[in-house]
């Protein structure tokens, strides 16, 4: 189904091409079809699959993942905020001497420090995921291909992004099909 768009003036505009969507039947043509368009020197492409596949991300050149670091810098963050929070408040802000003990020691302070620690490094962790991964995403256009539904339950897809450098329609709709594809459509929002 196609649909257009009306401007003010009248004129009828065209569905905006988002991407070139192919379908595999197995992993292998899937990774297979993956080698190709990543050999072919496309750079905004994605796989689409029921269940995840291992080995894709080399495949696709997927580096690792920057999430534990930023945890980690967060988690390093949150302990010594702690204890310069506890500092702060019992030694320097309001310091007070009971039965000769000293002003402040670390091992009194270590359940606020981990607390800390905990929440900052769970916090990035959240956050950093959804950020990182560009989520929520509330709308695809990948969703009104009737094909695209099957990606959940026994097909896998690539698309191939129309924003990519390489892309052209003619050129990618054949790299699909010398790859395999059991059926090429492109995606329009």
């Amino acid at each position: 189904m196609k649909k257009t768009a009306t401007t003010p003036s009248g004129a009828v505009e065209a569905p905006k091409v988002i991407g070139l969507l192919a379908e595999f039947a197995t992993v292998t043509d899937v990774i297979e079809a993956a080698r190709r368009v990543r050999s072919a020197g496309y750079s905004r492409w994605d796989v689409h699959s029921p269940f995840p596949i291992h080995g894709i991300d080399p495949v696709m050149g997927i580096r690792p993942t920057r999430l534990p670091w930023l945890v980690l810098t967060a988690g390093l963050i949150g302990l010594v905020g702690g204890i310069a929070l506890q500092w702060f408040a019992n030694a320097e802000s309001y310091p007070f001497l009971i039965s000769g003990k000293p002003i402040w020691s670390l091992p009194a302070n270590i359940p606020v420090a981990f607390e800390t620690t905990i929440l900052c490094a769970a916090l990035t962790a959240v956050f950093g995921m959804l950020g990182l991964n560009r989520l929520p995403t509330h709308y695809n256009p990948l969703f009104r291909s009737e094909r695209f539904r099957r990606a959940t339950s026994d097909r896998f897809f690539i698309l191939v992004d129309a924003s990519d450098q390489q892309f052209e329609i003619h050129r990618t709709m054949l790299l699909f099909t010398d790859a395999g594809a059991i059926a090429v459509e492109t995606v329009e929002d």
